[in-house]
């Protein structure tokens, strides 16, 4: 039997597609919801061009066919748009009967219930909105068509069970050709069934079907970083190889996400010159109260959001070579265009060709930024996402719904991509005890 999704205005500022992705049900939209999307179309930034991609869509499905009779989908369903009408509000309990978007929208829902015989679901993003409906009888989903189940996010590793032949022939040979159920680039720990202390480190090439050592690190190591586990390694395997263009790294704090990705970058733009330069940015999302406007030109402005990104830099800045001398300033780097430090806000529309681009909390990204990132990606360029789904800053996603999560689980087959959970924390004992009690 199909059902009928009343839609609110959240999910479609969430996901202008939205009305494209309830198969062959019925939508309907109430009137509401187009004058609150209405106020949003002016606005700047995400909430406001999807609002108007929105209107656009509506409008071009309007030219054919009616709204109030409905619109047929592609999918199968129709589309209509539903009036308000007084006597629907009076319908509600006395609490809800003010003159209010949300209770206008509830009043709709609840008139479609009360119409028609097939289940009728109102899907909204608003909790305290999912709980009224629940509250007067109706049943009220979220929006999950973009949602990762974080428990069940992929991990990037897995272990197999071998016999002690196959790991000396992986240790002589740098490979190993097995059939197993392992994804594109995924990363593989042989275990011999007899010894489980003789292991070896692999990563599962695809295309050929077999297991390849992974990229050795440096005796110096990067910029004087070593990996200290095993997911670290696997870590510098994929930032250090240039057939993965795509790299996605989750871990919770001082795990390491971000001074891997800033050693490894540096390594390949400045002493490799593999890349033309490192560009390294994050999202603007204040923990706590904001401090209002900053003064300064944007270099300036830009300071205090990037802090964590100079203090890792200058930890590596700080290490020595072989020979005892100081590597390069970090002013240095700048100056001599091996280092870009910028903020997202200005990234839509550049193409960025043959850089080293790593993008830092990414998790405060919702899907549709990621992929405006993504494909910001010109020739020659890897693109590196860091990120804890569990230290989120932006109200509007969350470890289910943010880009971070959503890039991992929609590149999990690609061969250009790769991805891998860091767990051990090695910033301090404190910072992971703190990290796992509180």
């Amino acid at each position: 039997m199909k059902k009928t999704y009343i839609l609110d205005t959240n999910v479609l500022l969430h996901d202008p597609q939205a009305i494209f992705k309830f198969e062959d049900n019925n939508l309907a939209i109430p009137i509401t919801v187009i004058e609150e999307i209405d106020g949003f179309k002016k606005n700047l930034n995400e909430t406001g061009r999807n609002a108007r991609q929105f209107s656009r869509f509506l409008d071009a499905l309007r030219k054919d066919h009616s709204l109030t009779e409905g619109v047929p989908l592609e999918s199968g369903g129709n589309l209509t748009v539903e009036l308000y009408t007084e006597e629907a509000l009076n319908r509600l309990p006395p609490e809800l009967r003010s003159d209010r978007g949300d209770n206008r929208i509830l009043a709709v829902a609840l008139k479609f219930k009360e119409r028609l015989d097939g289940p009728v679901v109102f899907v909204t993003k608003d909790t305290n909105l999912r709980i009224k409906a629940d509250a007067i009888g109706l049943t009220a989903e979220d929006y999950e068509s973009d949602k990762v189940s974080i428990d069940e996010l992929y991990t990037g590793a897995t272990e197999i069970l071998v016999g002690k032949d196959q790991v000396d022939d992986f240790y002589a040979r740098g490979f190993l050709e097995i059939d197993c159920e392992c994804r594109a680039n995924q990363f593989v720990t042989l275990v011999d069934e007899s010894n489980p202390s003789h292991t070896a480190l692999a990563r599962y090439q695809c295309p050929l079907n077999r297991l390849v050592a992974l990229i050795p690190t440096p005796k110096e190591g990067l910029w004087g970083i070593h990996p200290r586990n095993r997911e670290q390694q696997f870590a510098f395997d994929l930032l250090l190889n240039d057939d993965i263009q795509l790299v996605s790294l989750i871990g919770m704090a001082g795990t390491g996400k971000t001074l891997l990705a800033l050693a490894a970058g540096l390594h390949m733009a400045a002493d490799e010159d593999h890349y033309n330069r490192l560009l390294v940015s994050r999202p603007v999302f204040p923990l706590g109260r904001d401090l209002g406007f900053l003064p300064g030109d944007i270099e300036e402005k830009l300071a205090p959001w990037m802090q964590p990104i100079f203090d890792n830099i200058e930890l590596l800045l700080g290490s020595v070579d072989e020979e005892g001398k100081r590597k390069r300033g970090y002013r240095e780097l700048v100056d001599m265009g091996l280092l870009e430090i910028e903020a997202l806000t200005y990234i839509r529309g550049r193409s960025i060709p043959n850089q080293y681009l790593i993008v830092d909390e990414s998790q405060n990204l919702t899907p549709h930024e990621i992929k405006t990132i993504v494909t910001r990606a010109g020739e020659g360029t890897k693109v590196v996402l860091t990120g804890d789904p569990y230290q989120i800053d932006n109200p509007y996603v969350d470890s289910s719904s943010n880009g971070l999560t959503y890039v991992v689980e929609k590149f999990k087959d690609q061969d250009v991509a790769g991805h891998i959970t860091l767990q051990k924390g090695e910033r301090s004992c404190l910072a992971e005890l703190a990290a796992n009690l509180l």
